[in-house]
């Protein structure tokens, strides 16, 4: 039998050396920039893992195969083709495996495929969660359910505030995940540092947050970890023009009685229209940070790992 998740040579020989790997999700380049600036920023990030000492693994469905590392042939073809690759969260996997179609993994896929690879640190952009109405609407992402399932320690910019946070950090206590913020007190809303709700737990540096995945680890919990990191300068000013927007539209939503699960493809649609440069250059920023970090807290867990306990 084939195996579930195929390798590079590159990503193979790290794991079987215990050296750090970093997994990276494929609807960034997909779903999130346009070409060619998604072909340029996926290829940046994966030098981003590089220049810290990690090897990039960027995840993705390639002719029905789950894939850990793709070349750089494989990530041309994926960005541009876009929007027409399929957009790939858990439940679709089986179904592009026997199509053998090709798929952009979202987070709660790329989390499982990531652990089922021996691979322990992810880096995204921004995790799902509740929707805002989800009490009722039961819109809650897939993100949240696996990261609870697979030992896989999540890099994040938080949750987007279009989500409910607040609700959002409570199911993700329900689901047992451990939850930090990356040199603050508060958890971030991707587009903006703070997102007004306190984090559980805090770290301050790569070895401190590896510390804490080490630790689950240990634990045997058999959950992950997911490590919030604030929106840095460089991306501060984009990302509160966004910000703006999404009060504007929230405040839309109101007056025009859009309600549970329609709240965030509305809200997601007015960022589009009316922010597409910002959230651009914002999203860009994040990627970047997000992944030095990961590529850092990878590294010093490496070396937790290859000193004994895992």
């Amino acid at each position: 039998m084939a195996p579930r998740v195929v390798l590079t040579d590159e990503v193979r020989d790290a794991l079987a050396s215990g050296a750090p790997v970093v997994a990276l999700d494929s609807t960034m380049i997909t779903h999130v920039l346009p070409y060619p600036q998604n072909l340029a920023t996926a290829l940046q990030v994966e030098e981003v893992v590089r220049s810290h000492g990690a090897v990039p693994a960027t995840v993705a469905i390639v002719g029905g195969q789950p894939r850990a590392g793709l070349t750089q042939v494989e990530l041309e073809a994926l960005a541009a083709k876009g929007q027409s690759v399929r957009k790939t969260s858990l439940r679709d996997l089986p179904a592009a495996m026997a199509k053998g179609s090709d798929g952009a993994t979202t987070v709660a896929a790329t989390a499982f495929l990531a652990a089922t690879a021996g691979i322990r640190v992810f880096v995204t952009g921004g995790i799902g969660g509740v929707g805002r109405g989800g009490e009722a609407s039961m819109d809650v992402s897939a993100d949240v359910n696996v990261v609870g399932r697979v030992p896989v320690l999540v890099v994040c910019a938080g949750a987007q505030s279009i989500l409910d946070i607040p609700r959002t950090l409570e199911y993700l206590e329900t689901q047992g995940i451990c939850v930090a913020a990356y040199g603050s007190d508060d958890f971030p809303a991707f587009f903006t540092p703070s997102s007004g709700c306190r984090a559980p737990a805090r770290v301050d540096t790569p070895e401190e947050a590896a510390a804490l995945m080490h630790a689950s680890l240990r634990l045997g919990l058999g959950s992950g970890v997911v490590l919030g990191v604030p929106i840095p300068e460089e991306g501060a000013s984009a990302g509160e023009c966004v910000e703006q927007v999404v009060r504007e539209a929230l405040q839309q939503c109101e007056e025009k009685n859009v309600e549970r699960c329609k709240v965030t493809p509305f809200l997601l649609e007015q960022i589009r229209e009316r922010s597409e440069g910002d959230a651009l250059d914002a999203n860009v920023a994040v990627i970047n940070n997000n992944a030095a970090i990961g590529a850092q807290v990878a590294a010093c867990l490496s070396k937790l790992l290859q000193g004994g306990e895992n």
